[in-house]
């Protein structure tokens, strides 16, 4: 099956993208690296789009430190998040979900803010810009405006852009001294999507878990935090139980899910204070 296409225009700068977008009566698409995008458009889960290409726009690549934290452009490619030396020292957990991602192929092509626009709930970037406490910078004809992370993610492939609008950017919070980044996942094999999976940062504030793949958008597990605040695992690990309601599908069932997240979460736990024992 091929795509069906109801146009095609390539952005020369980020107004002109937009004008693109304004203009399109609602059937705009933002092509980035299109490795969801093209991938829906062949199995005509979505069609008749004009397809608006920004992946020329080059201001929006690249990763900037800005002071207390880093600004990644939202057409920085998966291969380069893992190997900036500003995000492996100063945003780790993203430069380490890269190795889970999918094949090189696709890290070689997809995008940061491709990731996050596309949502998918069974996803490593947008658990990890949850966990981190990310804000995401969005643009249209009017303006920009700012976005956290916990209130960028809507629903199942659903976020906060609005029509018209290009995701830009995302400011991360650069580590503290001590900071500790992890992510840990299942899944049946190395490239397919997580079964379950979990992000924890450690800073002298308190715990941050995100999870993914266990509902249809990333999870800040904010009961579970709490409790290993206090210290208490075995609590955290009960109140990820009662807080998650994950979906039951041929690759598992709800209930291993959540054991799955219980078990990840203990794990992570573990490797981090034997880290900085």
């Amino acid at each position: 099956m091929k795509a069906s296409v109801g146009g095609y225009a390539r952005a020369s700068d980020l107004r002109h993208a937009l004008e693109l977008l304004s203009g399109s009566g609602g059937l705009g698409r933002v092509l980035a690296g299109g490795q969801s995008l093209i991938a829906a458009m062949n199995m005509r889960l979505s069609a008749g789009d004009l397809l608006v290409d920004i992946s020329r726009v080059s201001d929006l690549s690249g990763v900037s430190d800005t002071g207390e934290r880093l600004l990644i452009g939202a057409l920085t490619r998966h291969v380069e998040i893992a190997g900036n030396p500003l995000i492996r020292e100063h945003a780790p957990l993203l430069s380490r979900a890269v190795q889970y991602i999918a094949h090189a192929a696709i890290r070689n092509r997809g995008t940061i803010g491709g990731a996050l626009a596309h949502a998918d709930p069974a996803a490593e970037f947008p658990a990890c810009i949850l966990a981190l406490g990310a804000t995401l910078h969005i643009e249209g004809l009017h303006g920009r405006r700012d976005v956290a992370a916990e209130d960028f993610f809507q629903d199942i492939f659903e976020t906060s852009i609005g029509e018209g609008e290009i995701l830009t950017g995302i400011s991360v919070p650069k580590a503290e001294a001590g900071e500790a980044h992890l992510i840990e996942e299942v899944a049946r094999r190395s490239g397919d999507y997580a079964l379950a999976g979990l992000c924890l940062v450690k800073r002298a504030a308190g715990h941050r878990v995100a999870l993914f793949s266990v509902g249809p958008k990333p999870l800040l597990a904010r009961t579970a935090m709490t409790a290993l605040d206090r210290g208490d695992v075995e609590g955290a690990a009960k109140a990820l139980h009662d807080e998650l309601d994950p979906p039951s599908d041929t690759q598992a069932s709800g209930a291993y899910r959540r054991h799955l997240a219980q078990v990840l979460l203990r794990r992570a736990v573990a490797r981090i204070e034997g880290a900085t024992a």
